[in-house]
């Protein structure tokens, strides 16, 4: 399998200015908004954006999440091996608030539906919107955009966008990786 540089450190840094900045732009201090990442691999985006939002911007009291969908994905019962869920974090309701939900990659926007289900069961959120660090824009079979993007990936076919974390994988990047076959 060979992978191709798509983002290192300092361009995902400059993403992550970027999609921090335009969370302030459009929702100002965060009093009635709620950011909830997709368990496992949108945790470690939401902490990133969570720390530059409070600690660099400085906004005070920012309501954060973890949503674990694996009970609600539309491929849960079709592997060999039964998915193992992850643990859901949230200490809020979300009513009436504005939700950013934030996951790594958007890929067929699956995950996504499967999260609009399961957020449900904490309340009717005023409104929602996503934000995704890779957008692969030519692999959705749903009608599911995002509203915050951090880039468009062109990914076709078998390859596959990998998203690394310091916390995680021991570097911060974004590759491309393709089978050779």
């Amino acid at each position: 399998m060979s992978q191709k540089l798509l983002l290192n450190a300092q361009e995902l840094d400059i993403i992550l200015h970027r999609l921090a900045c335009q969370l302030i732009e459009n929702h100002n201090r965060f009093e009635n908004t709620a950011l909830i990442g997709l368990q496992p691999r949108g945790r470690f985006l939401l902490n990133r954006l969570s720390v530059l939002l409070q600690e660099h911007y400085g906004i005070k009291g920012l309501n954060t999440g973890l949503l674990d969908i694996t009970f609600y994905r539309d491929d849960f019962r079709r592997g060999e091996e039964p998915l193992k869920a992850n643990s859901t974090d949230i200490q809020f309701l979300v009513e009436g608030k504005k939700v950013v939900i934030v996951d790594d990659v958007l890929y067929t926007g699956r995950s996504i539906r499967a999260a609009l289900t399961a957020l449900q069961s904490f309340g009717r959120p005023a409104s929602i919107e996503l934000l995704t660090l890779i957008d692969r824009r030519f692999s959705r079979h749903l009608p599911i955009q995002p509203d915050y993007n951090g880039r468009q990936v062109d990914a076709i076919g078998d390859q596959k966008v990998k998203v690394m974390w310091t916390e995680n994988a021991g570097e911060d990047a974004v590759y491309l990786l393709k089978n050779e076959n």
